[in-house]
């Protein structure tokens, strides 16, 4: 415990470090609410850390995995859960108990946040109110279900701090180089196919967005994104196990098929086959809810699904296709990625419980589609005021 209470404060100096970096580069960095948003994270480590002491937990599994073997650290290179083995051998190999270790990864977790609030807040300048007294930005960042699942030994935690990384530094490749190889090698090497959904949004958010991006500045997006999908083709593929296919399509829908029956054996499992695929994308997004959660967890999931139902109300409105068509591309990347990501994984995901934990890599996405949509109508109501003003005092002076 003495450990544990070390790193706690280890981290939060190193915070503040990280803090001074971006309050020089962005001035709205807000080191309060992200020192504040450190000791909400830390409680959902302590959360994590008793729920895993109860049930089952795959943190326990990557910690007994150094106590039974003992291999050299590059021998355990690799993608999927061999990185994460990777990941945390230095840290086991310097005396880390299996506390300090799920410690180590909630800070990797809480990492991901500060980089989607610099994302967030350098694209959205506007603050937005939702549910007529709630701050969008603080609620968004401070979803339970969001903390929980990146809170612990595992890829959850990572993957999320990758995914951030990756979109805060695609916004501005050039001067943020070493952010987006780091950030897109962490989601390769955990997750192959989530880096394709990731490429293909960054190359359609490129292609499409309503900037005036230099044609050359497209094409290396084009060419460095595709390319690097076409060398981790197998990877990607392996994941499911179509690395050797010669009818991807269907040797796919069988491979689905079968995880998807595997998954659903387990205590929370929910037959989606026969879903038609609107109610998969529901199931996956916004499930459980309240009648179907699995257990006090799911309760309160709920109550943050119902949340997330809500903000999704409100880009159900007739102007939005056309908002996104006109959109920058930062949204258009977002939007496929949430998209192409939600799609696929509803055809191998069956488990409550899973989705719960493999929907944190794209809600975000979605979030900042909705918050971008919400500062935006926003932002032109407040210039049509503006206007009316001006025009009124035109008026009154010429009256005068």
């Amino acid at each position: 415990m003495l450990g544990v209470f070390f790193l706690i404060i280890l981290f939060y100096l190193l915070n503040q470090v990280i803090f001074a970096a971006y309050t020089k580069r962005h001035p709205f960095f807000d080191k309060k609410k992200m020192n504040l948003l450190y000791l909400y994270h830390l409680v959902f480590y302590g959360i994590y850390s008793a729920y895993a002491y109860f049930n089952l937990s795959d943190s326990k599994s990557y910690f007994k995995f150094f106590e039974q073997n003992r291999l050299s650290w590059f021998g355990l290179f690799g993608t999927d859960t061999a990185f994460i083995h990777f990941l945390a051998y230095p840290f086991y190999e310097l005396g880390f108990s299996y506390d300090m270790l799920m410690c180590t990864f909630s800070w990797f977790g809480y990492l991901g946040f500060v980089y989607a609030y610099l994302f967030f807040r350098e694209k959205i300048p506007v603050k937005v109110q939702v549910f007529k007294r709630f701050d969008l930005m603080t609620l968004i960042l401070f979803f339970p279900n969001m903390h929980f699942w990146t809170a612990s030994l595992g890829k959850g935690a990572p993957i999320f701090l990758g995914l951030m990384m990756f979109t805060y530094a695609i916004a501005e490749p050039k001067s943020r180089l070493p952010i987006l190889f780091l950030g897109s090698a962490i989601i390769f090497y955990i997750r192959p196919h989530v880096f394709l959904f990731v490429a293909l949004g960054a190359v359609m958010g490129y292609m499409s967005g309503r900037e005036k991006i230099a044609l050359w500045k497209k094409i290396l997006v084009y060419i460095c994104m595709i390319g690097a999908v076409y060398i981790a083709q197998d990877k990607i593929l392996g994941v499911m196990g179509l690395q050797n296919s010669e009818d991807i399509v269907t040797d796919f829908e069988q491979a689905a098929e079968k995880n998807a029956e595997d998954l659903s054996k387990a205590g929370s499992g929910v037959d989606m086959s026969s879903y038609p695929l609107p109610l998969k994308l529901f199931t996956f997004w916004f499930r459980p809810l309240f009648i179907d959660a699995p257990n006090f967890l799911g309760i309160i999931t709920s109550v943050e699904n119902l949340l997330y139902l809500l903000l999704f109300v409100k880009i159900l409105k007739k102007d939005f296709i056309k908002f996104l068509r006109k959109s920058p591309s930062m949204v258009k990347m977002s939007f496929v990625i949430f998209l192409s990501a939600s799609v696929a994984m509803t055809f191998v995901m069956s488990n409550l419980g899973i989705i719960m934990r493999q929907k944190t890599m794209v809600m975000y996405y979605l979030f900042f589609v909705i918050y971008y949509y919400l500062a935006e109508k926003k932002f032109i109501r407040i210039k049509k005021l503006q206007k009316l003003r001006e025009r009124r005092i035109k008026e009154i002076e010429v009256a005068v």
